[in-house]
Formats: C-alpha cells, sequence, structure tokens
C-alpha cells in the first residue's frame, strides 16, 4: 500500500435514494468514474476508505439498513469510518487512521458535491494535507436558492470546483489523480 495517500469515498451510499432530492440524473456516469477510481486505486496500492454519514433516524441511520454502498458501487474498503458531521475528519477516527498510517494526501470522492465532499476537502487542506478533488467522482443533485433559482448539479459541481481550485485542492480527473499519486509513488 501507499503511505501517502489515500482514496477517500464519501457517503456513497444507499441512504440518498431515500431521500426526496434524489434523482438519478448524472448517476450513471457519476458510477463510472467514481468506480473507474476505486479500481484504479486499488491496483496502484492506494488504501480506498469508504465513509458512511450517519443520523440517528430515517435512512441515514444504522437501523435503516441503508449505510451500504450505493449500488452497483463495488468496493472492498481498507478502511470504514461513520461520521455525524460534514466533515468525514470530525469524529469519524479517520483523522487518527490517516495519521497512523503516514497518509499526507488525500483524494476527495463521493455524495454530496457541495457538502460533504467540499467541506472534508477544506478541513483536510487546513490541516495540512494534499487533496486531489475529483469532482467527476462526486454526485451531487439541483438545489434551490433563495430566490426560487434551481442550480443545477452541473452547476454546483463547476462552483464547487471554483471556490476548491489553487485554495484547498488540485483539481483532478480520475486518471490525472491516479497518475500523480503513481509519480508520487514512483519517486
Amino acid at each position: 500500500m501507499s503511505d501517502q495517500t489515500a482514496l477517500l469515498v464519501i457517503d456513497a451510499q444507499e441512504s440518498f435514494r431515500h431521500r426526496p432530492y434524489f434523482r438519478e440524473d448524472g448517476l450513471p456516469t457519476y458510477i463510472e468514474r467514481q468506480q473507474t477510481l476505486i479500481d484504479g486505486a486499488t491496483a496502484v496500492g492506494i488504501p480506498v476508505v469508504q465513509i458512511f454519514h450517519v443520523e440517528e433516524t430515517g435512512p441515514f441511520s444504522e437501523a435503516s439498513g441503508l449505510l451500504t454502498a450505493l449500488a452497483p458501487l463495488r468496493l472492498d474498503a481498507d478502511a470504514i469510518f461513520r461520521k455525524r458531521r460534514h466533515s468525514a475528519l470530525i469524529g469519524s477516527g479517520l483523522d487518527v487512521w490517516l495519521t497512523r498510517n503516514g497518509i499526507r494526501r488525500i483524494i476527495v470522492s463521493g455524495i454530496r458535491t457541495e457538502q460533504c465532499c467540499e467541506t472534508t476537502t477544506r478541513h483536510a487542506s487546513d490541516l495540512g494535507y494534499g487533496v486531489d478533488y475529483v469532482g467527476e467522482a462526486t454526485l451531487t443533485f439541483p438545489m434551490t436558492d433563495t430566490t426560487g433559482r434551481e442550480w443545477s448539479a452541473a452547476e454546483i459541481r463547476a462552483r464547487t470546483e471554483l471556490v476548491l481550485a489553487g485554495r484547498f485542492a488540485r483539481i483532478a480527473t480520475v486518471e490525472e489523480a491516479l497518475a500523480s499519486t503513481a509519480e508520487r509513488n514512483a519517486a
């Protein structure tokens, strides 16, 4: 395994299918990109970390039976964490695991682009981690602002990448994230 980089798969869980805002739009592309990232990370020895969002009740609760990988994603995680906050680094034990395993760079992917993925990216950057944010391996859903304007998932992704780029993360494609990790490991 790489002693420098880990792939975070944040909240890619069945719970989302049971939220009223869930849409299938963009799901096939997300699944393909997320699976390619997972498979590529596994192939080059990057640890894959699966993170589940947990709430007391509803589809994100332990009792719901929905804290499983969003089908048809397939992954054999090296570590699994549960979180109750937007940042995967608060109260989950992930920060301890990263430190113990010598991880100093993370690749961020998962659901939702502008919420848990963005928040984890900002938090990790503030803690000194290098971050590759792989927007094409994130998924979100349209949102309506206070003026009644609906923002598409593509607009939300573009905005998220804009505010993260060069400040909190390097915005990377699946292939770029995997290639730069392979280059760092070869050096």
